[in-house]
């Protein structure tokens, strides 16, 4: 992430110096890469080493901008041991699921007019176990969550698990140009990308810059074109909208279903076709049966 974030600076023609990175990291070793990435790049920073949740290293800060992909499902991250944590505004998360802990942590530390943007497991989205539907219907309804988009499976190299993307923000009226105060975007991806070997899958370019598009016309950004509902793909609901649907997030039950193109075939004809073409596979079916049994009969065993 902090390749690409020096990639997005430089293609936006910032300067490298203007951004300032804060994080945390348990793993001694991830930290120690993390560090050196970043002296590499020349990008200043305070990552600092330690548990983010048993002993957050920031506790006083309010960040512009989150960026962040958490590990999924987390069961032993010792929850029991903070129960009264100052982060859990909307619930305490279930001790063998660190998921909505993550959603929290990341909303207490943005600033009122900050984003955060963050991969999280398909279920997070959807999950009503100990508690994490409440905590998501609270989440919803003080509207901080901007957009969501599901994203194709077989994205990641380190799991299978399929993952979505959140963007939260505590200001709908003052990013972008539009104010979009009690609505909520939703983006299904899932159909995007290509296969680039049996178990992975990659998103192009334009594949990308279709979603982020999207996005950002929906804000009303300047240059970014009209936003338009995409049934299939892009729909902008209200929470009203969410709450009809139980406070579920998933993007599939608010696009709908794409439009299938019209072939042009009278139906009467395509009909016509299509059971004449069933009645040859029924009969190709019945002579590899005949091929089947005369086989088995030349062995010796008899059907």
């Amino acid at each position: 992430m902090f390749v690409q974030s020096e990639k997005f600076v430089d293609e936006h023609t910032g300067k490298i110096g203007d951004i300032y990175v804060y994080g945390q990291e348990s793993n001694p070793t991830t930290w120690k890469l993390c560090k050196m990435n970043m002296a590499i790049r020349g990008i200043e920073n305070d990552v600092r080493w330690g548990d983010t949740f048993h002993d957050d290293k920031h506790k006083d800060l309010k960040a512009d901008y989150i960026l962040a992909n958490p590990p999924f499902n987390s069961s032993d991250w010792n929850g029991h041991l903070l129960k009264d944590d100052v982060r859990w505004k909307y619930g305490v998360p279930p001790t063998g699921n660190a998921n909505f802990a993550w959603v929290q942590h990341f909303v207490h530390h943005l600033s009122p007019t900050g984003i955060a943007g963050f991969v999280l497991a398909n279920g997070s989205m959807s999950s009503n176990t100990s508690g994490e539907g409440e905590i998501r219907k609270r989440i919803i309804e003080d509207d901080l969550v901007d957009c969501m988009v599901a994203l194709p499976s077989q994205l990641f190299y380190n799991t299978m698990i399929p993952a979505c993307l959140w963007f939260l923000t505590k200001d709908k009226a003052n990013h972008g140009k539009r104010k979009r105060k009690g609505e909520v975007l939703f983006i299904d991806a899932r159909n995007l990308g290509v296969m680039i070997d049996r178990r992975h899958k990659e998103l192009a370019d334009e594949d990308i810059k279709k979603i982020s598009d999207t996005y950002h016309a929906w804000r009303g950004e300047e240059k970014a074109g009209k936003y338009n509902d995409i049934a299939g793909f892009c729909k902008s609901a209200s929470i009203a909208d969410v709450e009809k649907n139980n406070f579920i997030l998933t993007p599939g039950r608010y696009v709908g279903v794409a439009e299938q193109e019209e072939d042009g075939e009278p139906f009467e004809d395509k009909m016509k076709r299509l059971t004449g073409e069933l009645a040859e596979q029924f009969k190709e079916s019945e002579r590899l049966e005949e091929e089947i049994k005369d086989n088995l009969n030349k062995i010796g065993y008899e059907l």
